[in-house]
């Protein structure tokens, strides 16, 4: 039988960490570098940090915050937001990152999937959907913290993120 994982998920605003509910009013919960530490006593299997400001303020990935929270962590870590380009990714991976998410980069260009896939292989790459129950039946991809609808099929997306070397799909809903 397979053990399962465990893999928290570290949502970070103005450099701190904060909690949402159904995307909205997030809450400040304390110092990412403090529940990096926390996570590392606990012994989780990774974490995951999405900075959602990154993509809704059109910033680049803060490269000093991923550091810290690197050379913190005693486990494999994902990062995700902001991130839109190749080099952007070999960057976050030179810090120590094991894994890139990617969400509304690749909504806008799919190819960017396979473009990080062939350079660090699809072990590497994380697609992540935002998705909502559409009012009369039916899901929606989302993006910008869920609040700008795309009109994407999230199942459709999904095959083509697949087929184009994505190496984990990750469901926010």
């Amino acid at each position: 039988m397979l053990r399962p994982r465990i893999i928290p998920s570290l949502l970070i605003q103005d450099n701190g960490l904060v909690k949402t509910v159904n995307f909205k009013n997030p809450k400040y919960v304390g110092d990412p570098i403090n529940a990096v530490k926390i996570f590392n006593e606990k012994e989780v299997d990774e974490l995951a940090i999405f900075d959602i400001d990154a993509t809704v303020k059109g910033l680049e990935p803060n490269y000093s915050l991923i550091e810290r929270i690197a050379n913190q962590s005693r486990m494999p870590l994902c990062y995700g937001g902001g991130v839109k380009t190749v080099e952007q990714a070999q960057k976050i991976f030179g810090l120590g990152i094991e894994k890139i998410a990617l969400s509304s980069s690749v909504l806008q260009s799919p190819k960017l999937i396979t473009q990080i896939a062939d350079r660090v292989g699809a072990q590497s790459v994380i697609v992540v959907l935002d998705v909502k129950k559409k009012l009369l039946g039916g899901y929606e991809v989302y993006t910008h913290n869920g609040k700008k609808a795309t009109g994407i099929n999230p199942f459709k997306f999904i095959e083509e993120a697949q087929s184009l070397g994505a190496g984990e799909i990750v469901i926010n809903s």
